[in-house]
């Protein structure tokens, strides 16, 4: 065990040091080891040097927006994912204001569930299990409901793998004077989302995504004209953006006790992000990733749910095969003690898993994953992975 090394010329990430297996799902996932050694030392957190770490914190990823004018700031929150979707939707949507939700999956769902919990109001665009939400049709629920103030995307929705069409749907947004929230809790770092080209009034991301880091906090970055207009607007003391913001500039701290060690984790996830080459290196290593292991399920008989042009680099959903003898809990255990976890589907028409593609390993690891289904498959006694026509008869609706 020791230092996370690269074999020279091959581009092999050191296997987990502790011998656990890797996470092929969307986060939390497989770190490096520095990552993890980063969380040995404690830290004060109203320490002048964790409130230095802090701010270089809000800097980093300040750095990977685009944002060259200063309209942006990052605030940092505790908590899970979903805690801060819904920091940023009781900050920015208004008491009086109203959201139009763009559902494709789980994420957008529980965006929905949040503004009933919240009881703010809101209406839903809900495309089911995979299809995406597109601008045309934002743009019609937008002529036809004025009320409408602000409209919340997912970016990559996990439920299926699917990246959404982010920049036709803010490009509607935008043109009829609405506001765009974007939740890209599993894509930032490693897909575009430049302030330049997708603008959007806040997003918020996690710590233990597509930069590599572990969980225990999230953040949003929204704009100050925003995040000034949000003062008074939350329905909760802890989620309150405004007041995170307000506290983070007046004394650099945050209000109440941060994860300290989870944040010295994910600065050094984000200096080696930066190490990296930044987005477009995180993203290609992703790609490459997804494409040796689609062409690799697909050679042994696999199909994907989604068409290339759909297929994130973040996970890939497969259909399960119609063999009665494929079992997907067993499937399942055999991946795992070949050194593989893999994520259950989702879709509720016909059975499914997916196979995350982010994380700290690269197309040789992949090609493992693809060698440790053959083996799984054929323990099983399943000689042919083809999915049941009803899952074709799916697949075809999405491409129509």
């Amino acid at each position: 065990m020791g230092a996370e090394k690269n074999v020279t010329g091959a581009g092999i990430f050191e296997a987990p040091a502790l011998g656990e297996p890797y996470l092929l799902t969307p986060g939390p996932l497989t770190t490096a080891y520095s990552v993890k050694q980063a969380m040995l030392r404690d830290w004060g957190s109203w320490d002048g040097d964790f409130r230095a770490m802090t701010a270089d914190l809000r800097r980093r990823l300040l750095a990977l927006t685009g944002d060259t004018k200063g309209e942006y700031d990052c605030v940092p929150m505790q908590g899970s994912g979903s805690f801060c979707v819904e920091a940023m939707l009781g900050s920015f949507v208004p008491k009086d204001g109203k959201l139009l939700v763009l559902a494709n999956g789980a994420y957008g769902l529980r965006a929905a569930q949040t503004m009933q919990y919240l009881g703010r109001s809101y209406t839903l665009i809900d495309k089911g299990d995979y299809l995406p939400p597109r601008g045309d049709e934002v743009a019609a629920a937008l002529d036809a409901d004025p009320a409408i103030t602000h409209v919340i995307a997912i970016h990559c929705e996990t439920s299926s793998g699917i990246l959404n069409p982010v920049l036709e749907i803010a490009n509607a947004v935008y043109s009829r004077g609405r506001k765009l929230l974007v939740d890209s809790m599993s894509a930032f770092g490693a897909v575009a989302l430049d302030v330049n080209d997708i603008p959007y009034e806040a997003m918020v991301s996690s710590a233990n995504k597509c930069i590599e880091g572990v969980p225990g906090f999230g953040f949003v970055i929204a704009k100050k004209r925003e995040l000034e207009a949000a003062k008074g607007n939350c329905h909760s003391l802890s989620l309150d953006v405004y007041a995170q913001w307000a506290a983070m500039e007046k004394t650099g701290q945050w209000r109440f006790t941060p994860p300290t060690h989870v944040v010295a984790a994910f600065i050094e996830a984000l200096k080696m992000h930066e190490a990296e080459g930044g987005v477009p290196a995180r993203g290609a290593r992703y790609e490459k990733n997804r494409d040796v292991m689609v062409a690799g399920m697909r050679g042994l008989g696999f199909e994907t749910l989604l068409a290339e042009n759909w297929l994130s680099p973040i996970i890939v959903t497969f259909f399960c095969p119609a063999d009665e003898k494929f079992v997907f809990n067993r499937f399942y255990d055999l991946m795992k003690e070949k050194g593989f976890i893999i994520y259950p589907g989702k879709l509720t028409v016909v059975d499914s898993f997916r196979i995350g593609c982010i994380g700290r390993m690269d197309e040789h690891v992949m090609r493992r994953v693809v060698e440790a289904a053959r083996q799984s498959l054929a323990e099983m006694g399943v000689t042919d992975a083809a999915p049941p026509n009803a899952a074709l008869e799916e697949r075809a609706k999405l491409a129509a």
